[in-house]
Order: structure tokens, then sequence, then C-alpha cells
């Protein structure tokens, strides 16, 4: 019995599966959906189970393996062990994660590496029997059972790698687990954990953002549309001053709190922007993908920076790692419109700092409040009025167990925008990206051998990391200009950024 992955009527990849009863192959095959597995679709073919989707025609001959580019370290006794705690994850988080067929594939693995190990054995059992003296006749009784396992291990051996990343497409789909205290729902769900100032008493007619760069020419939002489309924009005169100050203050304050600053590549790998937790393909991607390329222009510097430290083993002695990190972000903000999504609300492409940390699991709980802290430390300083919420499970992305957004008051837009987040993502990145660090210390070290005499030989373990937005640039215009607008049309600089503006003060309208 056999499951094909089919694409343009073309068989791709059959994985083999011995000894499953037809009805349970059968609910298997049922629910790997090409939705959440990969755009090829599935039949089952055997004399007893119907084709799920009939291929016209099958062409052996252009076969090629299809199988996840990387294989995620996912704790799949600890799921099986929670089974109902991930089920009801996954109901809180509103995901379509197949949980029993996750379980499902994973028992029948444990059963084929049984398989696989017995065969092996017995094969190294024939070989043994040849090394001494036998008759010609035993012998060859032995060489055509040795002949005849080596086939059988062949084939068992490529169902097991097949099986393994069927298993690794459907795993991948289940979401970190939630914080037990996150709020369980939707986006309304979400609890206001803190509230900073009020909104700005105005005594004037107020402008949106929109309105007050044209009239003092700060921006040009037609040029842009006609040089690369909608929601591309040039900044001009003072705003460009104001980027470069908010970018350059935002540094200068997190470094102080022990951040080490880099700029990032801006374009990364497909894996690893999935190994993140972000999706570079299918219809509702907010990533733009480099046709013909593996690459994708990555929407937040968390990308580049989770892949500094990708496949290695961390000293201890070097956690936590702290980094602030600038780049411009590309994102397609596919489905977004509306006048609530106008000038530099929502935009392709865009400045943006973010602050990301590595450290051991037991901090990463203290090092999201530090950064939640340092975000409301940076806004309370610019004057700004905001509220932090707990988001509610449902508005968490894959990697987040815990997530804080910072929403501004914008009074040009009459709302509240977002204009921060910061989430910690325990050990599912980490997991996926491959790092790992070495505590000083265990309860169970490996054994001291001569050859590892003096060395640590305590068990690696996953780090966990964190991200958090420091500074958005667009989003932190539309907060200043809006909030800090005068009645005589001209916008006030907030004094921690004067000195990053070549001490500009106040910005004021062009003389015709």
């Amino acid at each position: 019995m056999a499951l094909q992955w089919c694409y343009g009527g073309t068989t791709i990849q059959t994985l083999k599966i011995a000894s499953i009863p037809s009805t349970h192959l059968s609910a298997i095959c049922s629910r790997l959906t090409p939705s959440r597995t990969s755009p090829f679709l599935i039949k089952a073919l055997s004399s007893s189970v119907q084709p799920l989707v009939h291929s016209t025609t099958t062409n052996t001959t252009t076969s090629s393996v299809v199988k996840p580019q990387w294989k995620a370290a996912i704790d799949f006794k600890s799921i099986v062990e929670n089974k109902s705690a991930v089920a009801e994850n996954l109901k809180n988080r509103n995901s379509s994660a197949d949980l029993e067929l996750v379980i499902e594939l994973y028992e029948r693995l444990l059963a084929l590496q049984k398989e696989v190990e017995d065969l092996r054995f017995e094969r190294n059992t024939v070989a043994n029997k040849m090394k001494g003296k036998v008759k010609p006749s035993e012998r060859q009784r032995l060489i055509e059972e040795g002949k005849n396992l080596k086939d059988k291990l062949v084939t068992l051996e490529e169902d097991l790698v097949k099986l393994t990343d069927a298993l690794q497409r459907e795993a991948q789909c289940i979401p970190n687990m939630a914080h037990p205290d996150a709020p369980i729902g939707g986006e309304d769900n979400s609890t206001i954990r803190k509230t900073v100032g009020t909104p700005r008493d105005f005594t004037f007619s107020i402008k949106d953002h929109v309105q007050i760069g044209k009239e003092l020419d700060l921006f040009d939002f037609d040029a842009a549309a006609e040089v690369s489309g909608s929601k591309f924009y040039y900044l001009k005169n003072e705003a460009v001053l104001l980027e470069m100050g908010l970018i350059n203050w935002t540094l200068s304050e997190v470094m102080k709190k022990g951040f080490t600053p880099l700029t990032t590549p801006e374009i990364a790998r497909s894996l690893v922007v999935e190994k993140c937790g972000f999706q570079p393909r299918g219809d509702n991607t907010q990533v733009y993908s480099i046709e013909g390329t593996d690459q994708c222009l990555i929407g937040t510097a968390e990308i580049p920076v989770g892949g500094i430290h990708m496949d290695s083993i961390l000293a201890d002695s070097s956690l936590p790692l702290k980094y602030v990190a600038f780049s411009h972000c590309f994102r397609t903000e596919a489905g977004a419109a509306g006048a609530a999504t106008r000038g530099l609300y929502r935009v392709h492409q865009f400045s943006k700092v973010e602050m990301f940390i590595l450290c051991r699991p037991e901090e990463s709980d203290a090092y999201h409040e530090e950064l939640i802290e340092i975000e409301e430390e940076l806004f309370s300083k610019l004057g700004l009025h905001f509220k932090t919420l707990d988001m509610s499970t449902e508005d968490l992305g894959a990697p987040a167990y815990r997530k804080y957004d910072i929403e501004a008051w914008m009074p040009g837009l009459g709302r509240y925008g977002e204009i921060s987040s910061a989430s910690n993502c325990t050990d599912y990145q980490s997991r996926r990206l491959g790092i790992r660090y070495r505590p000083e210390s265990s309860a169970s070290p490996l054994k001291d051998t001569k050859k590892n005499k003096g060395r640590n030989l305590s068990p690696p373990e996953f780090v966990h990391t964190l991200n958090a937005t420091a500074c958005a640039v667009p989003r932190m215009l539309v907060c200043l200009l809006e909030n800090y607008q005068q009645e005589d049309g001209s916008v006030i600089i907030p004094e921690p950024l004067r000195p990053f503006m070549g001490g500009i003060e106040v910005i004021t309208p062009k003389l015709n």
C-alpha cells in the first residue's frame, strides 16, 4: 500500500506504508490536506482504497522526492504525553493543525523504526555467521538470506525517510503552546496591562499625518506610486531627518541596556524565514519571495538575527545574547485596505529597529518583561499616550508563547494604532533553527571518560528566543506628526530627538 503525491498529473513521490489497515490509511489520507502540507494533491493507491484525487497521467521518469528542506527538532514525546493540553491549545488558537494525524504518523514512525532496527539486527546476524567456517550450501543460503534482508531493508529505509517527511509536514503546523495567563479568544479578548498618559486636548481642528505631510512637504506618495506602486512613499526634508533621528536615538537608548547593535542582511534564505515561523509562500503570505531563487526579502530583522546562531551550541557563559538591529523591512500587506491603512500606517517598505534576545529557558519570562519595559520607556520619553495589551490566543503568531502589543493614540486617525509588540517564543524558533546551549552544570552529566576528561559534558538544551520592536519608523512618524501638530501648521520635535536632528526644534511650513 502506498501514498502518492501528485502534481499536474505527474506522480512525484510514493510513500509505501506497510501493514496499515486500509480503513486506517484512508483516515490518514483524508487528513493529509493540500492546504496544510503543500500544493501537492494526494491520492491513496491500493486494491482496497479508492484514489482521493484522480491523476489522468503518471510519468515515473520525471519523479522526484518532495520533502521539507529541513527538519524541526519537535518534541513528539511531549505532544503525545500532553495530548489534551495540546488539543486545547489548538482550539484556543483557532488552529487547523491536525493533532490526531500527527500522533498517528508518529506512532507509525516508531513502529517502522523498530522494524528497521530488527531487520538490521537480522542482517548483522547473518553476516556474522558467514565469518566462520560454513558448508558451501549453507554459505549460499546465507548469501541469499542476506540479499533478501538487504532488499527489504532498503525499501523500509526509504519508507522511513518518506514517513518522517510526512510527519514533519504535519507537525510543523502545530503552533507553540500559549502562556496559561494569555487571554483566550479573538483580538477583542486581549486585555489592557497598562495605560500611559492621556489623549492630548486639541483646541483646533485636527489634521491627520497625510495632510500634515502634504502641507509641510514631508512626503510624496504620488511619485512613489508611479515609481514603485501603491503603499510606497518618498520621505522629504525634515521627515528624512526625523527618520534618522528616531533610528539613532532608539539605537543609543537600547544600547545603554546592554544590547549589541547590528545591521543585517535584508535578503534571507526561504528556509531561515520558515524556521523563524513565517510562511514565504501562499496567497496570504506577507513575504516577498525572489523569483527563481530560494531567497526572500525580510519582513523584520528578527529573521536574520535569529539566523546568526543557527545550528550552533552556545556557551552557557555567553547567555543572554542581546541584539538591537536596524534594517529595512518589506511586507506584501496582503488583504490590507481601507482608510485605516492610508498614508504611512501600512506600507510595503519601512525602516525598523528590532530587539532580539537568546537566553536560558528559565529566564525568558523575565526578559519578556524587560523588553516591554524598554518599549514603554522609549515611548514615554517621546511623550506618547499609549496602552499595553496582553494579546489573546487567536492573535498570537505560531511562534509566540505570549505577546504584548503597544497601541498609541493617533489623533488624526481618531484611534489607537499598533506601534510595537514583544513576543516570547520560548524554544519554538530555536528547535527549528537548531540553536542550543550547554549548561555549565547538570543533574545528569554525561559519563566522564578519559577522552572527555576536563570537558563540560552537560547535554545541550535549546535556548529561548524573544523579539520586540523598538521603533517602527512609519508608525512613529504618524504618532509624532499627529500628536505634536500645532495650530499654525507646524510640528514640534520631542526634546530627546533634537540632538539627533541637528538641533531642529520645530518643523515649520515652507515659504512659497
